[in-house]
């Protein structure tokens, strides 16, 4: 069992909000809270003062709480540090899960820190927590080919195989959720890192 410090106390689910966005790549992050709740019984409600819908689990005696921002992906850091803030949840306490256009769909890979590769909502994140050591669910969306087409593509629905593949994925990530909670980072890493993808 890892110290207290180091458990889970925070996930959020990136996206953007409204029904022309939900169905959407960008939305992975989403898509893996909703699945959250949706396995643990969780319900989330709006919360102003948080910019966003909250909601709370309990795995193995360890409460954790959650967090789908609805303000707009590149304000995602204001919903996510008043949250923080309010409850006093480090930043290596945090886990953000996002689209990862560096992946391949079916892919999920777990990291801390680094950089934010371009995008918005982790930018957003860096920058209101003054921190970039947060965990990251990388969720893998694939790659249109050309930067040019990135904004049109992140911004639209993927294909029927590939959202399946986005799926599994995140259900393997749900499978690893007792070692995250309990702030076992390695192990679920290690988990995840070796497992491959159908095609």
């Amino acid at each position: 069992m890892a110290n207290q410090a180091d458990w889970l106390r925070l996930i959020v689910g990136l996206g953007n909000p409204g029904k022309d966005y939900e169905a959407t790549r960008h939305n992975a992050g989403y898509w893996f809270l909703d699945r959250l709740t949706q396995h643990y019984g969780a319900s989330l409600r709006l919360e102003s003062r948080f910019h966003g819908a909250v909601g709370s689990l309990r795995i193995d005696g360890q409460d954790c709480w959650l967090l789908k921002p609805t303000t707009f992906m590149n304000r995602s850091g204001q919903s996510v540090s008043s949250l923080a803030t309010y409850f006093k949840i480090a930043p290596a306490q945090i886990l953000v899960a996002h689209d990862e256009l560096d992946l391949s769909p079916g892919v999920v890979r777990l990291k801390q820190g680094g950089g934010h590769a371009g995008h918005n909502g982790l930018r957003d994140i860096m920058a209101a927590l003054g921190r970039q050591d947060f965990y990251r669910l990388r969720l893998g969306i694939g790659h249109p080919g050309q930067r040019s087409e990135v904004v049109d593509y992140v911004l639209s629905r993927p294909s029927i195989a590939d959202r399946e593949r986005i799926l599994e994925a995140i259900g393997l990530a749900m499978e690893r959720l007792p070692e995250l909670i309990s702030g076992q980072w390695q192990l679920a890493m290690n988990q995840l890192h070796s497992t491959v993808p159908s095609q």
